[in-house]
């Protein structure tokens, strides 16, 4: 059965031939040079978002949020000196998921990154999940800075001429990315599930890689419903602090010589109570660090889908070839293997003559030599992508250690600094409660 892994029974489907691919979007603009990404020449920030009120496709009034994006050339400032000015453009988050689709499509071997959520996932309930709430849109519009600080650091997808248009062209881009025609070769979901279902002869290592990041997703969705489970209780015990609070400044109120320990005792439970929006706020710092790699789980899956769909065409062609070459043997030695339409024809209008015998022949042989250089041509483009697939996985796992490493030692630090609050305040309780 044919794979990827062999080179004299191999094909792939034309619109992943890498090098087409990247000749015709991989370009360099004049900010980057070959090697190097474009975040090492050009400072990008997602500065702020606006709510604005327009009309739609339809002629009907809708709200939606656009993000500023400010670039400049990343040089060194002279100290005492003044930054150049940057240049600035508004986006929609479509804008952004259209870029996004795009680039899915043109690097089917790369693992893009994702963008944020579009609307709130795994809230605690006194969290809004509005998709213009004011905080939240505050925490997408991080994240939309992240996705394209991450674009523009990729050794690949920072050369795309398109994303290059997109951080710098405000007029224009829309047209300019549909005119690639990548909208073409987006490859239909039931298209994928076919391929998923009758391909045989799948590299291993791509079904691991699809069973992990399956278990990934799993794993990081479980872990983001129990810390919302840990936020509701922890916020509403820090709340119950401010009835202490309340307590302890109305017995103040009968006290004398008590009173002033008390009020101040008071005092340091409300802020003890009201401490803890702030540290919710810092959490869903972490938790969208979190979702950031939910999301990544299913970038992976899409190339596990591409190398699927790839082998699915792989067997097809290299069956083609197999057909032909029986059929030129079946007429070469006038013997039908198996039951066919040509063979019940023969029976009931007679033996076709030499001529037109050996005129298929012929065709079929040219046919067989035309398919064969086909077969080393793609060959040779399927091992292209399966050696970029795994070179960008590869990257992606130390991305993926690194940052995930890093958030849970900074969740465990700020709980860490949450518990010594909460000690340094029963601590300064405890001094209020000696001077009474």
């Amino acid at each position: 059965m044919a794979d990827c892994g062999s080179i004299e029974e191999v094909a792939v489907i034309g619109n992943t031939d890498i090098t087409s691919t990247e000749s015709e979007n991989n370009l360099i603009n004049t900010m980057v040079e070959r090697g190097e990404t474009l975040l090492n020449k050009m400072e990008i920030n997602v500065t702020e978002a606006e709510k604005r009120t327009g009309k739609n496709t339809v002629n009907m009034l809708e709200t939606y949020t656009v993000y500023l994006i400010e670039t400049r050339p990343a040089e060194t400032v002279p100290e005492g000196g003044t930054p150049a000015t940057p240049d600035t453009l508004w986006r929609r988050y479509s804008e952004f998921e259209l870029l996004r689709t795009y680039l899915l499509v043109t690097y089917p071997y790369i693992i893009i990154p994702p963008l944020p959520e579009k609307r709130a996932e795994f809230v605690w309930h006194k969290m809004s999940a509005d998709n213009l709430d004011p905080d939240f849109v505050e925490r997408r519009r991080v994240g939309l800075e992240n996705f394209l600080l991450r674009v523009a650091s990729h050794p690949v997808l920072s050369n795309d001429k398109i994303f290059f248009l997109f951080l710098t062209e405000e007029k224009g881009w829309r047209e300019a990315v549909l005119e690639t025609g990548f909208q073409d070769k987006v490859d239909s979901r039931i298209k994928s599930l076919s391929a998923m279902f009758r391909v045989k002869n799948l590299d291993k290592r791509f079904t691991a890689l699809k069973l992990y990041s399956d278990e990934l997703n799993a794993v990081i969705a479980q872990l983001l419903r129990v810390r919302a489970k840990v936020a509701d209780r922890l916020y509403g015990v820090y709340k119950v602090h401010g009835n202490y609070g309340r307590v302890f400044s109305e017995w103040s109120a009968i006290e004398k010589e008590m009173g002033d320990g008390l009020q101040s005792a008071g005092h340091h439970m409300d802020t003890f109570a009201a401490s803890i929006d702030d540290i919710l706020e810092e959490e869903e710092h972490y938790a969208d660090q979190l979702k950031e790699y939910l999301f990544y789980a299913e970038a992976v899956r899409s190339v596990c889908r591409k190398h699927e769909l790839i082998q699915y065409e792989l067997e097809m062609v290299a069956q083609d070839l197999v057909n032909k070459k029986q059929q030129r043997e079946e007429l070469a030695t006038g013997t039908v293997r198996v039951f066919s339409l040509k063979g019940m024809t023969s029976k009931l209008f007679g033996q076709e003559s030499q001529e037109q015998r050996e005129s298929r022949l012929a065709a079929l042989e040219l046919s067989i030599r035309e398919g064969e250089e086909v077969l080393k041509e793609r060959n040779s483009e399927c091992q292209e992508f399966v050696r970029a697939a795994w070179e960008d996985i590869g990257r992606f796992k130390e991305q993926k250690d690194r940052d995930l490493r890093e958030a849970l030692i900074s969740y465990a630090i700020m709980q860490i600094t949450m518990c010594k609050k909460g000690i340094q305040v029963w601590s300064n309780a405890k001094e209020c409660f000696n001077k009474m």
